[in-house]
């Protein structure tokens, strides 16, 4: 059984994130990817998102934040609505008319969130247009967000923290780390 894995390449990456936006238009299935990279949330608690968690009804306004209880280990967890997710939340303005309406709205049971399968499915489906591998997931979303921001800069303590982890050893598996990563390191060091 191999493991899920974080999309690495940027030219891939920008391909998988476009497939939605230009080659297969879908303003859910776009905004289901950019939340997923840009959130670092679990699929399991975007998929339940409501407008009402990322809009202020009352103020009419945009939240900067949110919050939630993860599903998976119940802990409190409040999340930057940066300037990727806002953006693509401000090209669904009219698509929504309350705070219990669904971000990922269910096209067969309007009721019901889009399912985990659905999910699935909708991201292997823009992961091979990318010609990314087999082991890409919706799981691939929050620990792309991991690599690259390691990447960036971000230490590995603050992710650890980000992610709600027990330990650095879980936090050190989700990024992803591998050979070329490490020859990188050796390749440009200069002492």
């Amino acid at each position: 059984m191999s493991t899920t894995q974080p999309i690495r390449n940027t030219e891939k990456l920008k391909l998988f994130k476009e497939y939605y936006k230009c080659t297969k238009p879908n303003i859910r299935n776009y905004t289901l990817i950019i939340i997923g990279l840009n959130s670092a949330l679990r699929i399991s608690d975007i998929l339940p998102l409501t407008y009402g968690d990322i809009y202020d009804f009352e103020n009419k306004e945009w939240k900067t934040h949110i919050v939630l209880k993860e599903q998976k280990t119940g802990k409190s967890n409040r999340i930057y609505i940066n300037e990727e997710i806002r953006k693509v939340l401000e090209a669904q303005n009219c698509f929504f008319k309350n705070a219990k309406d669904w971000i990922f709205y269910s096209r067969m049971h309007k009721e019901q969130h889009l399912s985990r399968y659905q999910a699935f499915r909708l991201i292997k489906e823009a992961a091979a247009y990318a010609g990314l591998d087999a082991n890409i997931s919706c799981h691939s979303l929050r620990k792309t967000f991991g690599y690259h921001a390691w990447k960036q800069g971000t230490p590995p303590a603050l992710l650890m923290n980000i992610y709600n982890h027990s330990s650095y050893q879980i936090t050190r598996r989700y990024l992803g780390i591998d050979q070329n990563d490490k020859d990188e390191v050796f390749e440009k060091i200069r002492l």
